[in-house]
């Protein structure tokens, strides 16, 4: 039940009573809020493209939510093994990073200075890079202007 006027107090766990099937894998909720997930959006997506793109095309195989647990679940644990390994490697920057994101309605312009000592942790620790995808040829990405504001 939650707090009359605030939806994030729940005083009553929620758990789903019905066990998944044994053919599925067991894996950790990624246990992760919406701010730590927008941060590393993008080394999630490079990190996790291989088991991201086999989700993908079972999904286009075949509708049925059941037919790509095992799928989804690869995912799953791959993005708990990255935000691991990024908290244990470059757990300030992360952290300043997300808490920025969280503070500013998760705009991205907003947090730049962060989001480049973040980048050159990851990137230095972990051998992960920034990458916007749609970027035309030859044109720096929006996180790597000197002055991002469009004249």
């Amino acid at each position: 039940m939650a707090a009359p006027g605030n939806p994030d107090l729940c005083t009553i766990n929620s758990v789903e009573p019905a066990p998944m099937p044994s053919e599925v894998p067991s894996v950790p909720e990624v246990g992760a809020t919406s701010a730590p997930l927008t941060s590393a959006a993008f080394f999630i997506g490079a990190y996790c493209k291989d088991y991201n793109e086999d989700f993908m095309l079972c999904k286009a195989e075949n509708n049925d939510p059941k037919h790509c647990l095992k799928e989804g679940r690869k995912v799953t644990r791959c993005v708990v093994d990255l935000l691991k390994k990024m908290k244990e490697n470059c757990g300030k920057e992360f952290e300043n990073h997300y808490t920025c994101l969280d503070n500013n309605d998760f705009e991205y312009y907003a947090c730049r200075r962060q989001e480049g000592k973040l980048n050159e942790c990851v990137f230095n620790k972990l051998g992960l890079e920034k990458i916007i995808n749609g970027t035309p040829e030859g044109e720096t990405p929006i996180h790597l202007k000197a002055n991002p504001i469009y004249n």
